[in-house]
């Protein structure tokens, strides 16, 4: 052993309801093949190796994604073991995948422990898939900010309550819904928004609807912009109340900070895919990642291989096994290069 800190790569095994096989398996198994062809070849680095496959990196379990990768920064939140989903304490969950939940904080690392941290992982855009290019090169993960929005007008009989009478509760959700995609749509830029779950009550079809609660969700690298759109909802919101007789509250749900890559890991990547006379891109990934996890500790960086027709968190995601080895055989390439690179966050 050099006493040279750790290359960590790697990705996650969890997926969504109804997803797809590519979304993070891609990478973790990727991972696992690099070290295998080192290892016939009888490759030795100067840095250690270590292969990471991390759990419930998408969050739909107990709602907060990366809980692997926060686990190893640091950033579980006070009383999250205890929090229960579908009946089961997230606690009991991991020890039921057999983890010792009383020793979670033993996977913690500390900052500047790793060389490099280096991820594949398939777009789930449709960048790459439109303009053929085989490699994508992250600049940086952005930053997510989760809202809800509650919308209480006054149930009403649907037969007896005229129109004119009306603080029908969907009727502003759905104008608070339209306004969404305009403001972001307005905005130029690379961000987006999307109001992507909704909750009727009392949701029946002879009753005014009284309350509508649904999220509201914004995206960027640019923790600034994120927040001018926001300003601009609010204000919005605001004028909706107003016109349509109902209150509408908005409260923060979640703040996922993003990450930038490190440009020398960046130029690692780069420099892979020449070697390998690959064609790649710079792009943002719209998607939150385990990466950005590991950015709280040092310098990370991240592949792209694309995602046939930009298609992701659904059965019909599909990367070609092409450019599943491709990016595999860049990812080779990156740890290579890491290996015998000065990173610097």
């Amino acid at each position: 052993m050099t006493g040279l800190p750790s290359i960590l790569f790697g990705s996650h095994i969890d997926s969504v309801p109804n997803g797809g096989n590519f979304d993070g398996p891609l990478g973790s198994l990727a991972a696992i093949e690099v070290v295998r062809i080192l290892d016939a070849h009888d490759v030795r680095t100067q840095h250690p190796l270590e292969v990471v496959v991390w759990a419930n990196e998408e969050g739909v379990a107990y709602g907060k994604p990366l809980f692997g990768s926060r686990a190893t920064a640091g950033q579980i939140f006070e009383g999250e073991l205890d929090e229960v989903w579908n009946g089961v304490r997230k606690a009991d969950a991991v020890r039921a995948i057999g983890g010792d939940p009383d020793r979670i904080t033993a996977a913690r690392r500390v900052e500047a422990s790793f060389h490099c941290y280096i991820e594949l992982h398939i777009e789930q855009g449709g960048t790459l898939d439109r303009t053929q290019i085989p490699v994508g090169i992250v600049e940086g993960i952005v930053t997510i900010d989760r809202y809800e929005a509650t919308v209480t007008g006054l149930a009403n009989h649907a037969g007896t309550t005229a129109m004119t009478d009306r603080r029908d509760a969907l009727v502003a959700a759905s104008h608070l819904t339209l306004a969404v995609n305009e403001i972001v749509r307005d905005q130029a830029g690379r961000h987006v928004g999307t109001v992507g779950r909704q909750d009727v009550v009392p949701n029946a079809p002879n009753v005014v609807p009284g309350v509508v609660r649904q999220t509201i969700e914004l995206r960027d690298l640019s923790s600034a912009t994120l927040v001018r759109l926001a300003a601009a909802i609010r204000e919005r919101a605001r004028r909706i109340a107003e016109l349509t007789g109902c209150e509408i509250a908005i409260t923060p749900l979640s703040h996922n900070e993003g990450a930038a890559a490190s440009p020398a890991v960046r130029r690692v990547i780069g420099d892979a895919a020449d070697r390998l006379a690959l064609s790649s891109h710079s792009l943002p990934s719209g998607a939150g990642h385990d990466a950005q996890s590991m950015a709280s500790l040092g310098p990370i960086g991240m592949i792209f291989v694309p995602s046939v027709g930009g298609i992701s968190h659904s059965p019909r995601e599909l990367t070609s096994w092409e450019h599943c080895g491709i990016g595999a055989d860049v990812l080779l390439q990156a740890v290579l290069g890491a290996d015998v690179s000065d990173i610097l966050a």
